[in-house]
C-alpha cells in the first residue's frame, strides 16, 4: 500500500478513535491531505471540534455521534462518503496517540507535492515566455516559488538555506521554441561580428554578459576570447580572435573550426551590441529558469528526500536564475529588488514538536546496564525491542 495514503488513513482514524488528537494536529491543514475525500473529514472534524462537539468533553467511550456527524458533516462538501468508510479508516489506525507522527508524513507528503506544482508553473511560464521573447512571468513565477519555499520551511520547523545536493539532478536545458530558436540563431553570431568588427562595443555588454548566456556553447566560447582580449587591451580582429581560440584549444577540440570564425566575421553589418546582448540575455533568463524548474521538480519527486534537505536544494537551485536576473536587471537599468522581509514570529512550540516529531533514537545501553523504561512520549519514537 502507499505509504502515504496508510498516513492520511490513519491520521483520520486515530481522530476518529480519539477526538482529543485534534489538539496535537493544529499544524495541519484540509489541504495537507492528498485525497480530496481526506480533506473533506479532516475539515468536518476541525470543524465539529470548532463548534464544540459532545465527544470532546466526555471521558467515556467516543460516541457513535462522533463518527456519523463527521461523516454527515463532510457529505456537503464531497459524495459518496459512508460510515463504512470512516470505520475502514479506523481500522487502517495503528495507535491513535501517534497521530502527531502519522500527520508528519502527511505534512511530508504535502510538501513534495506543493513544490512539485509550482516547478512545473515555473517550466511553464519559462516555456511560454520563451515563445514570446518575455521574460516577467518566469521572473515572476520564480518569486512565488522562492516564497513558497520559504513559507514551507517556516511550517516545517526549519530554517531556509540554499544547499547544494551531493548529487545534483540531472536536466536539459530548455530549447526554445523554434521560432525563437531561428532568432537566437541570428542574434548571437551578428553580435560577436559586431564586436570582432568594432571591439569598443565590448564596453556596452562586458559588464553583465556572460558566454554561459549563449544558447550555443561554441558562440560562448568565442565571446570569451574576445573577453579575454579585451581584458588584455589587446588588438581585436579576425586574425587575434582565432589565435586565441587556438591557444585554448577550441580549434583541436572542434568546439569551433577557422572556417566557423570567418563566417562569423564576415557577416558585420550595423548592429547595436547592447540591442542584441539584451535578446540573448532574454533567452538566457528564460532557458536558466526552465533549468532550475526541472531541476527542483527532480528533487520533489525523490522521496527519499526530507523536507528540511527538499526545501534548502531547491532554493540552491534557484541560485543560477538568481545570478542571471541581477545581470538581466543590470542590462535594463535596473536595481535589483530588495527580497521580502520574512515575518519575524515563527510557528508556535508546539505545532514546531509536533510537526517534527521523530523517532529519538536511543544511546546503545551497555552490556552491565539494563534497559529502562521509555522518558519520551511513545508518538515521537518507536516501541523499545528487548534483545534476547
Amino acid at each position: 500500500m502507499n505509504p502515504l495514503l496508510s498516513a492520511e488513513q490513519a491520521v483520520l482514524g486515530s481522530v476518529l478513535l480519539d477526538p482529543g488528537q485534534l489538539a496535537h494536529l493544529d499544524w495541519l491543514a484540509p489541504d495537507h491531505f492528498y485525497r480530496p475525500v481526506h480533506q473533506a473529514l479532516f475539515a468536518a472534524l476541525r470543524k465539529l471540534r470548532t463548534d464544540g462537539h459532545p465527544a470532546l468533553a466526555t471521558k467515556e467511550p467516543v460516541p457513535l455521534s462522533w463518527v456519523t456527524d463527521a461523516v454527515d458533516e463532510a457529505g456537503h462538501h464531497i459524495r459518496g462518503l459512508t460510515a463504512v468508510y470512516a470505520h475502514i479508516l479506523i481500522s487502517a489506525c495503528p495507535r491513535p496517540e501517534h497521530a502527531p507522527v502519522y500527520g508528519r508524513m502527511v505534512l511530508e507528503g504535502a510538501i513534495h507535492r506543493t513544490v512539485t506544482e509550482h516547478a512545473i508553473r515555473l517550466h511553464q511560464a519559462a516555456r511560454a515566455d520563451a515563445l514570446q521573447g518575455q521574460v516577467d512571468g518566469a521572473l515572476h513565477h520564480a518569486d512565488v516559488l522562492a516564497g513558497v519555499l520559504g513559507d514551507l520551511a517556516r511550517r516545517w520547523g526549519a530554517e531556509p538555506s540554499p544547499v547544494a545536493p551531493a548529487t545534483p539532478p540531472s536536466t536539459a536545458p530548455l530549447t526554445p521554441p523554434p521560432a525563437r530558436a531561428d532568432r537566437v540563431a541570428e542574434d548571437e553570431p551578428f553580435l560577436l561580428a559586431v564586436l570582432v568588427e568594432r571591439p569598443k562595443a565590448m564596453d556596452e555588454v562586458v559588464g553583465w554578459l556572460r558566454p554561459g548566456d549563449f544558447a550555443d556553447p561554441a558562440h560562448g566560447q568565442l565571446y570569451r576570447c574576445l573577453g579575454a582580449l579585451h581584458h588584455r587591451g589587446e588588438p581585436t580582429d579576425r586574425i587575434t580572435v582565432l589565435w586565441e581560440a587556438q591557444r585554448r584549444g577550441l580549434l583541436a577540440d572542434g568546439t569551433l573550426t577557422a572556417e566557423q570564425l570567418t563566417a562569423i566575421c564576415d557577416g558585420v553589418g550595423p548592429g547595436s551590441a547592447e540591442w542584441l546582448g539584451e535578446q540573448i540575455m532574454r533567452s538566457s533568463v528564460t532557458r536558466t529558469a526552465a533549468t532550475s524548474a526541472r531541476a527542483i521538480r527532480a528533487l520533489a519527486e525523490n522521496e527519499t528526500l526530507a523536507p528540511g534537505r527538499l526545501i534548502n536544494h531547491a532554493l540552491h537551485a534557484l541560485g543560477p536564475l538568481d545570478e542571471v536576473r541581477a545581470r538581466w536587471q543590470t542590462a535594463n537599468g535596473h536595481a535589483a529588488p530588495a527580497p521580502p522581509a520574512l515575518p519575524t514570529e515563527g510557528p508556535p512550540p508546539a505545532r514546531v514538536h509536533a510537526a517534527l516529531a521523530r523517532s529519538t533514537p536511543r544511546p546503545a545501553a551497555r552490556s552491565s546496564e539494563r534497559p529502562g523504561p521509555a522518558s519520551t512520549p511513545s508518538a515521537a519514537r518507536p516501541p523499545s525491542r528487548t534483545h534476547g
